[in-house]
């Protein structure tokens, strides 16, 4: 989550629909119920023919072919990369433009020590005081105190994960969602996160070895359990490598440490792909949530419900956590669109995490945590519109059949 600095009033005394609230978080337990995949499924360990990393049997890891090829166009020794070479963060080298993108599987490289180590995205910082536009915004709501998910997350919260990502200053995390893909049905390969989890912005480029975990730590295990925990309590569904990602070019270009002019496009979709296994991540899960690309005003919505694994304190990434409130505007600037506030002391790590509320009965993803302040009392997301709709068609239109 970005961080931004505020002395916008607080305080805005809406009173939440109770019915719709619970409604939300009914539906989101229902819809994960569904997600649980069988244990064959979890089991599966046969290899993705035209992505997975294989050991060759000298301890070099075999970067597939089109990778390979990718990375050589870029001046890259394949061999290198996948001894280590992706830790040189050279920034005249460092790919940025959206075709650049790439992401070899390096299998057991997240192992789930290292997952432990990785730290918020996020750094705490200033940016220009969002009061700047209160014609537009809301007043500033009241905290709402984060809420733990029930365990195991695969009964109650399964399209949630963390994103796992290795940038210029070491480890990182997000959250992240598993979304329907509307040209695959039932075998999506899609997650949706925040655009500053994927890419660093206008400063920087594209982040490495991307990797989403849905369920992460399924049963909501401390620090100290987790050393003794098993595989499937770790990773439940495994490890999914993001073979593809697209974000905004407003985020690429316009993108920063505070959220900056890309704050309101702060957002993307993966295309993964498994560690160990063939199933897609909808089979292996048993379902995926759709996303609304038209979701109305906030003064016509009752109730949106944020979800995310908080990493910055009092939080230590290793739970899932939830927020409902009714949303508000925030504008930071006349000429950027508005987007979604509501209360939620979640702090960075929740950063990508799916913000959803229900339509006819089902549970839609509508947003994604974006940014927040320094003293963690909300939480603001892109509201999704054409920009965002038109990346997620050609995701699921150019690499979803894969």
């Amino acid at each position: 989550m970005r961080s931004i600095r505020t002395s916008v009033a607080r305080g805005r005394g809406r009173r939440q629909n109770l019915l719709a609230v619970t409604g939300l978080v009914a539906a989101l337990a229902l819809t994960a119920t569904a997600c649980e995949g069988s244990a064959d499924d979890k089991a599966d360990a046969s290899a993705t023919a035209s992505q997975a990393a294989a050991d060759t049997g000298d301890g070099k890891v075999k970067v597939p072919s089109n990778i390979a090829d990718k990375l050589k166009e870029h001046g890259i020794d394949v061999d290198d990369w996948a001894n280590g070479g992706w830790k040189d963060w050279d920034k005249d080298k460092w790919l940025s433009a959206a075709k650049d993108f790439v992401n070899p599987v390096i299998e057991g490289l997240w192992k789930p020590e290292r997952m432990r180590s990785a730290k918020e995205a996020n750094k705490t910082v200033t940016t220009k005081d969002t009061a700047a536009d209160q014609g537009v915004s809301d007043p500033e709501p009241a905290p709402v105190e984060a809420e733990a998910e029930k365990t195991p997350y695969h009964k109650n919260a399964a399209p949630v994960g963390k994103v796992f990502f290795d940038t210029p200053e070491g480890t990182a995390v997000c959250s992240g969602t598993v979304i329907s893909d509307v040209n695959h049905p039932g075998k999506s390969n899609l997650v949706w996160t925040a655009g500053h989890c994927v890419h660093a912005g206008g400063a920087g480029g594209w982040y490495r070895n991307i990797v989403f975990v849905p369920a992460y730590n399924d049963l909501g295990k401390t620090e100290a359990q987790l050393g003794s925990a098993t595989a499937s309590e770790i990773a439940p569904y495994g490890n999914w490598w993001a073979d593809w990602a697209s974000t905004s070019n407003q985020w690429i270009t316009g993108g920063s440490d505070s959220g900056g002019a890309g704050a309101p496009y702060d957002y993307a979709v993966l295309h993964v792909t498994p560690e160990q296994g063939s199933k897609s991540l909808e089979e292996t899960l048993g379902g995926a949530l759709d996303v609304d690309f038209s979701a109305p005003a906030t003064t016509a919505v009752d109730a949106m419900g944020a979800w995310g694994y908080p990493a910055a304190p009092p939080y230590n990434g290793l739970k899932m956590f939830k927020c409902i409130d009714r949303p508000g505007r925030l504008s930071l600037s006349p000429s950027l669109p508005t987007m979604y506030r509501i209360g939620c002391t979640m702090t960075g790590g929740s950063s990508g995490g799916g913000w959803f509320r229900m339509v006819d009965g089902k549970t839609k993803l509508v947003s994604n945590t974006s940014i927040g302040p320094t003293d963690n009392t909300w939480l603001a997301g892109p509201q999704l519109g054409p920009e965002a709709k038109a990346i997620y068609d050609n995701m699921s239109k150019t690499y979803g059949g894969q």
